[in-house]
């Protein structure tokens, strides 16, 4: 076990946490602000990857596709908040999970029928192909550094726009007392369109980019959408910061966990039946962590009561 083949998943798992902290910053703000519970999440991610793969392949050219893609996930996020989910904001989540559930059904069947069943496959653009050279002799993935630089840029746009601006004021008052910011002459209806638009387009930025790494296909954004539901409890509901310490920590440990927990069992057992005791084992550690976070912090680490 080397150093570099340590660090090398590390980075791994920041760039995961990068791409569940774009998934469950928006799925947050979404519940914080409009006691929410959006299961259709995931069709945002999934929409973004299928926009930009379409636009990438039509106009060869990626930067176009992913502006496009984030756009379109975000045009569609409208369009869902206004026709559907205006009517659930006063109904309680057992409504809200049986139609955002029915809201899966609905993409994943419209988006075969648009695109097939065939994946569809995404290059990285010329600029980010290729690796660079980082200490211990590691030769990374410019494109993956690229996800990981772009978070932080994101976690820095999203602490500003939450902490130092007026529509982010109204947002942190729309967590606390909707009621109140009502009263006080706020278009609620206005506000809970921009913030669901800006979950959605979040959610397509995460798909757009990851497209270029997995094959874009349809049901993709299931197996993420649950992962980013773990990581807003962890971080604690309606908290951006718990968003991305979070998504930091279920990257971590779910990418070393796969890579060394089999390592680890092999000085114990057979090589075959630690790898499939190692594997099994490492995909319950992000529910492990998650349960034993809860039991010392029941709302998260930085949720409120």
């Amino acid at each position: 076990m080397t150093v570099a083949l340590i660090v090398e998943q590390i980075l791994n798992g920041l760039q995961l946490g990068t791409m569940l902290f774009l998934m469950a910053s928006g799925l947050t703000l979404v519940f914080g602000v409009m006691g929410l519970i959006n299961l259709a999440h995931g069709s945002f991610y999934m929409a973004g990857a299928f926009v930009t793969a379409t636009v990438t392949a039509t106009t060869g050219n990626f930067w176009l596709g992913l502006l496009v893609g984030v756009l379109a996930a975000a045009a569609i996020g409208v369009i869902v908040e206004f026709v559907i989910m205006r009517r659930l904001y006063d109904r309680g989540h057992l409504d809200q999970v049986l139609a955002t559930f029915a809201l899966i059904l609905i993409f994943s069947e419209g988006t075969y029928m648009i695109f097939g069943s065939s994946p569809l496959f995404l290059s990285v653009p010329q600029e980010l192909r290729g690796s660079v050279s980082l200490p211990f002799d590691i030769s990374y993935s410019r494109y993956r550094l690229a996800i990981i630089g772009m978070g932080v840029l994101v976690a820095i746009g999203l602490y500003l726009l939450i902490s130092k601006t007026r529509l982010g004021m109204r947002i942190r008052a729309g967590e606390n007392d909707r009621e109140m910011i009502g009263a006080l002459g706020v278009d609620i209806k206005t506000l809970y369109t921009l913030v669901f638009a800006l979950g959605a387009g979040l959610a397509g930025l995460a798909g757009s980019t990851i497209g270029a790494l997995q094959s874009v296909r349809v049901g993709m954004g299931e197996p993420v959408l649950i992962m980013a539901f773990v990581v807003i409890v962890i971080g604690g509901i309606g908290s951006i910061k718990g968003a991305l310490v979070g998504a930091l920590l279920v990257g971590l440990v779910d990418t070393l966990g796969r890579i060394f927990m089999p390592l680890t069992l092999v000085s114990f057992m057979p090589a075959s039946q630690a790898m499939s005791i190692g594997s099994a084992v490492s995909s319950m550690l992000i529910y492990i962590m998650m349960a034993t976070i809860l039991a010392f912090r029941p709302h998260g680490l930085f949720g409120s009561k």
